[in-house]
């Protein structure tokens, strides 16, 4: 009968225990959620890393991975809605310095020169880096490399690997994928990359092949802004995944199976490979046109008034123009891109959209280049044009509107239709700042599908049908007002 007893209070005990211990984590489950119910987090990201996060570009637009499988979770378990926002790995950084994020996922190694700049979770994913190079190069270790030009993704971990090896020149790249070409094309002997990279590249391009660092083990994790109050929770959730297997699962779903081949490399260009990715790719043009219709337009705008300014009787404006056209010249359009986009949070703390970033720094630098162009069509008028004009008493800005702007826009329009054909052209820059225009979503699609070629050929075809559209409208243009004169 004791012993019966004694049991019954053993059994008691853990069963409160238990219920004390799952009550527990369900509270803090739901204090966790109330906490993130209704906020929003945004998630930046580099989606041309398959398989930690790229765009399905056959079903529609959207991101998917192994990373963004794991955001999901994270998301579901503490109750936050999830945005992904998708820009060049070498932004993720600045963008969770500019506040613009409030994580980051990309296959991101929590290296020291990072850690100076933001903080990161737990490893949630070990993996190891490659000597990619062309079949039989005979480049299997880090001493290997010795005298040759190898490739790395730049701002990664594969990067600062790389330059722990002795006598080897680094050549850094934005895309993995531009980095197989440059192994593919023999511009550089070998690439480091990361295995679960590596394979899928392989396996799509027979003429390489890759061997394991065995010495370069490094490992995912998620990067915060400095001083995020999101660690603590983020490494609860990690740990669960760990201990549930749901990391795991993921593992076997994203890096379990053979990658899939869609290339080979005796075929030569294989169009067949990315067709149903070319509507995607198609969705990129009115992107394109609209970012350039606007910038076009209020560049014309601004550049008429710099160019008003350039010829004033007042100084202080004629200074301004002038120091303005100055720098605007002077520096490169990528650099000002990176700076509107990056630098207006940190400023200002308004969150600015990529594309409206892209309009105002095109909006500024090609208002410079114009300002030059209408101010010389408006000296070339006739002086006596403008005397008439005043001894008639005709004041100055129906004088210029009416009369002068007219007759210079006409004596200029070769040359505005050559600069918006140069915008077109330069609206592929917009790409580094993650606005998915035509050439974006060309480089999105080769890197899913792990080729190069193709869907920049695709993209290079649209762009000069739309400059030829844009020259022959030009022209068209200039008859008319030839025939009106």
């Amino acid at each position: 009968m004791k012993k019966l007893k004694l049991l019954f209070t053993i059994s008691l005990a853990v069963i409160v225990a238990l219920i004390i211990v799952v009550s527990d984590g369900i509270n803090n489950r739901i204090a966790a959620q109330s906490e993130y119910a209704g906020r929003t987090l945004v998630m930046v990201t580099s989606a041309d890393y398959p398989p930690y996060e790229f765009r399905d570009t056959a079903a529609g637009n959207e991101i998917i991975g192994f990373d963004i499988d794991i955001a999901n979770y994270i998301a579901q378990e503490l109750g936050f809605e999830l945005k992904i926002q998708d820009t060049d790995f070498s932004g993720i950084i600045p963008a969770l310095q500019s506040q613009r994020a409030d994580f980051a996922m990309a296959g991101m190694t929590p290296t020291e020169e990072r850690r100076q700049n933001v903080d990161f979770s737990d490893i949630y994913y070990a993996a190891k880096n490659t000597i990619v190079a062309l079949q039989g190069s005979n480049l299997e270790e880090p001493e290997d490399l010795a005298g040759k030009r190898v490739g790395v993704q730049l701002g990664s971990i594969q990067e600062t690997t790389a330059r722990e090896f002795e006598n080897v020149t680094i050549v850094p790249l934005n895309r993995t994928g531009e980095i197989i070409q440059e192994v593919k094309a023999r511009r550089v002997d070998a690439a480091i990359i990361e295995d679960t990279i590596a394979t899928g590249f392989v396996a799509n391009n027979p003429d390489l092949e890759f061997n394991t660092i065995e010495a370069g083990e490094g490992g995912s994790a998620i990067a915060f802004p400095r001083g995020s109050p999101l660690v603590a929770d983020f490494n609860r959730v990690l740990q669960q995944m760990q201990s549930s297997g749901e990391i795991d699962r993921l593992i076997n779903k994203w890096f379990g199976g053979e990658p899939e081949t869609t290339a080979n490399a005796n075929d030569g260009f294989s169009f067949a490979q990315i067709a149903p990715s070319i509507p995607f790719i198609l969705r990129g043009i009115l992107v394109t046109l609209q970012f350039t219709a606007l910038s076009a337009f209020f560049g014309f705008i601004w550049g008429t008034i710099l160019s008003l300014f350039k010829i004033s009787t007042f100084k202080p404006l004629v200074w301004f123009a002038t120091a303005y056209t100055s720098i605007f010249r002077g520096t490169p359009l990528l650099l000002q891109i990176a700076l509107v986009y990056y630098a207006t949070p940190q400023i200002t703390g308004y969150n600015i959209p990529a594309l409206l970033a892209g309009v105002i720094t095109f909006t500024l630098n090609s208002g410079a280049y114009i300002s030059e162009t209408i101010r010389g069509g408006i000296l070339a008028v006739d002086k006596g044009q403008r005397e008439a004009a005043l001894s008639l008493g005709v004041p100055y800005r129906p004088m210029m509107l009416d009369i002068i702007l007219p007759q210079a826009i006409k004596n200029i329009l070769p040359a505005l239709v050559n600069e918006s054909i140069a915008l077109l052209k330069d609206s592929a820059l917009v790409s580094t700042i993650g606005v998915a225009d035509l050439l974006r979503r060309a480089q999105i699609v080769g890197a899913e599908r792990y080729i190069y070629f193709e869907p920049l050929i695709v993209a290079g075809v649209i762009y000069y049908l739309m400059v030829m559209s844009l020259t022959w409208g030009g022209y068209a243009l200039e008859r008319r007002l030839q025939r009106s004169s």
